[in-house]
């Protein structure tokens, strides 16, 4: 049996539907998402963000106290979105203030991550945890690291 695209990505929403816990947070689900590309970019971001992310930033986009910053609702991620792509790709040195608060852990690069794969985690954060801003593209990502 052969299942349609469109029966792949429902399938794989309803299973990530069911793997999300109880998150403090006031996020959206990506079962929220009606846009189908993006709702796809999103499933994709998900995953990524789980295996390259979380760790430091925690699945709720949290991040740990004093020690690593916060994405979820974070006003450095939200004033800049080419400055995100740019930190994912290269990382970051020095001090920042997020919310409010000051960090000053560097956060590793992830050279290995292609344009796309930065773009689907860019996707997820910037409609799960911020805003509604659609699809962002392997080409925004491209244009935004060469900045």
């Amino acid at each position: 049996m052969r299942i349609s695209k469109i029966g792949q990505v429902l399938l794989l929403l309803i299973f990530i539907s069911s793997c999300q816990g109880n998150s403090s947070n006031k996020e959206k689900t990506i079962s929220s998402i009606k846009d189908t590309k993006v709702l796809q970019y999103a499933i994709e971001g998900k995953i990524l963000y789980e295996n390259y992310c979380a760790n430091c930033h925690q699945k709720d986009g949290a991040g740990l106290g004093k020690l690593i910053p916060p994405l979820f609702e974070s006003d450095y991620m939200l004033e800049d979105i080419g400055r995100t792509a740019r930190i994912i790709k290269y990382g970051q040195n020095g001090e920042i203030v997020v919310n409010g608060q000051i960090y000053n852990q560097a956060m590793p690069a992830n050279t290995k991550l292609t344009n796309l794969e930065i773009a689907q985690i860019m996707t997820y954060l910037y409609n799960i945890w911020g805003s509604n801003h659609g699809v962002i593209d392997a080409n925004m990502v491209g244009g935004y690291l060469q900045k």
